[in-house]
């Protein structure tokens, strides 16, 4: 918080010091008090009202009163020094008042150490965060209460090192972010702060994400070895040219180890397509490892990538750990969302792609790389190019070959297909007989727009099976009516006046966004702006949603 002590003119009118209690008098320029006409004359140190605070203060050194003079030389005040101890004594419990309450409203984890490293805030964020009660800790040895070598608080007040958004494990079971400084004061160190923010469950999660993915792709292998067709692309499903297409594109792929780049919408089945062309292309059991680039935090992202040694950062673990890369030696490592990779990733990766080698965080030892890099994204790169966001060497070292997935509203003929096929699926894992749909409920899938591609159908379908008790499909078991996504309930087209003509020609990426943007808003109306609901009916998740608000400038 910062803090700083107003020159001597704005003392004087917040105070405003009489000169009634005192006598002023003025011999030869010189300026002398008395308590009383009787008591002896004493010299005053006389400063400027425009003087600063720090004058004022070293006029006591050797005076016990200090006259303030106006703009016009004439005395305007007169400060004895009990009144400054008490001014003083006044500003410092006011700043130890905004403290206070500081400390009081942050939630965050702060812990403040003096120069002999005792503890002198400790808040109730690091409270929560360390099961350490603050009447325990306060005026203690930090060291009493944790282990040293994994202080970064302790090198910060030891060789006044700062730290911004450093991954730090202070415990087995716990992750955090810190931020740390020195404290200054006359060019010496006279304590540290730090702040620390709980990621335990972001990384949790991360590594559940990751092992709940690796062992899905381990279990796609294993039903494969049963399935009657050979084909990687069988689970592909759709006969419209356009799908077609593009799967025949992804087989001439498969020929060649080439770096593939996958656009597409959210949903549309980029991560499939991924799958069928590393298995198309690589031996049975070579890895398939799968980095989410928009749900790891940044700060993680390096670690996670490459891997550490042991002893790479304070808590590391003590064996090392792999980085997906080299987990994914001789197999391939799908980047997800590249699109929303951090920039300082970009740069090390583009190096990995070029050199062919890397080293872990922390590590001398030198890693060659080895392996197919497929990236998938629903974002706009040439755009995020534009933005400063993303890397162009980096986008031209990925687009070797790209694909373009159709989104389903380009491939109606498919929802039949692939309808039947969820179907089929559901009916046997909820062990419910149902084996059609009624032409009604058929009709509005077939006229629904799909924002969330495949995803959404799929959801749907499971939607309708686990309504349908009775084994009988119903149109009002729908989460939409397509007659309310007419052109006229969008706004489009009113039923009132007659359609305006229009000559101005967009291209086909601005018409499909102002749709989309018509979409995304009557969903946010009809749920109130309730994202985590518009997200599901759309059938995408609420980070992809985010994603699509901020590119479309939707509020």
């Amino acid at each position: 918080m910062a803090f700083s002590l107003p020159p001597v003119k704005v003392i004087m009118k917040r105070w405003k010091p009489s000169l009634e209690d005192l006598i002023i008098e003025q011999t030869n320029g010189e300026f002398f008090y008395r308590h009383s006409k009787k008591a002896a004359a004493i010299p005053c140190k006389v400063i400027k009202e425009d003087d600063s605070f720090d004058t004022l203060i070293h006029s006591f050194n050797r005076h016990d009163a200090v006259v303030i003079l106006d703009n016009l030389g004439l005395p305007a005040g007169c400060i004895t020094a009990p009144q400054m101890v008490d001014f003083l004594y006044n500003a410092f419990k006011q700043l130890e008042a905004f403290y206070e309450a500081v400390i009081q409203t942050t939630d965050a984890s702060i812990t403040v150490i003096d120069d002999h490293a005792r503890v002198r805030t400790w808040t109730e964020g690091a409270e929560k965060l360390f099961s350490v009660k603050r009447q325990d800790i306060i005026g203690q040895h930090i060291s009493e209460f944790f282990d040293p070598n994994k202080l970064e608080i302790l090198q910060t007040l030891d060789n006044g090192k700062r730290i911004t958004g450093q991954y730090h494990r202070p415990r087995s079971d716990l992750f955090v972010l810190i931020n740390s400084n020195p404290i200054y004061y006359n060019n010496r160190i006279i304590g540290a702060v730090v702040s620390e923010t709980d990621v335990t469950n972001q990384v949790v999660l991360n590594e559940k994400l990751f092992n709940m993915s690796a062992e899905m792709h381990r279990l796609e292998q294993e039903v494969a070895k049963y399935k009657d067709s050979t084909d990687p692309f069988h689970s592909i499903k759709g006969k419209s040219a356009s799908i077609q297409r593009t799967v025949h594109l992804a087989r001439k792929v498969c020929s060649v180890k080439s770096t593939v780049l996958i656009l597409g919408e959210s949903g549309v089945g980029k991560e499939v397509f991924a799958k069928a062309i590393h298995e198309a292309s690589e031996e049975p059991k070579a890895p398939f490892i799968s980095i989410n680039c928009g749900a790891i935090p940044a700060s993680l992202f390096e670690s996670e990538l490459l891997g550490y040694e042991r002893g790479a950062f304070s808590g590391a673990d003590i064996k090392g750990k792999k980085g997906k890369i080299e987990l994914a030696k001789g197999g391939t490592l799908f980047l997800d969302e590249v699109g929303e990779m951090p920039l300082e990733m970009q740069v090390k990766l583009l190096r990995v792609l070029q050199e062919r080698k890397y080293y872990r965080v922390g590590g001398e030892k030198e890693i060659i790389a080895d392996f197919r890099v497929i990236a998938a994204t629903n974002r706009d790169l040439h755009e995020l190019m534009q933005e400063g966001r993303f890397r162009e060497d980096l986008y031209y070292r990925l687009n070797v070959v790209s694909l373009h997935i159709p989104p389903l509203r380009e491939r109606h003929e498919d929802i039949i297909e692939l309808t039947h096929f969820f179907l089929n699926d559901f009916s046997r894992r909820y062990q419910r007989p149902i084996y059609e749909f009624s032409p009604d409920v058929m009709q509005e899938l077939l006229r629904y727009h799909w924002p969330g591609n495949i995803r959404e159908l799929r959801n749907i379908t499971e939607r309708l099976v686990v309504f349908a008790t009775d084994g009988v499909i119903k149109k009002d078991y729908l989460p939409f009516s397509t007659s309310s996504l007419s052109l006229e309930n969008n706004g489009m087209i009113s039923s009132n006046t007659p359609e305006e003509k229009d000559d101005t020609i967009l291209s086909l990426q601005e018409e499909m966004d102002q749709h989309e943007k018509k979409v995304i808003e009557r969903a946010l109306k009809i749920v109130d702006g309730n994202k985590m609901e518009c997200a599901k009916h759309l059938g995408i998740t609420r980070a992809t949603l985010y994603n699509r608000l901020k590119r479309l400038g939707i509020d």
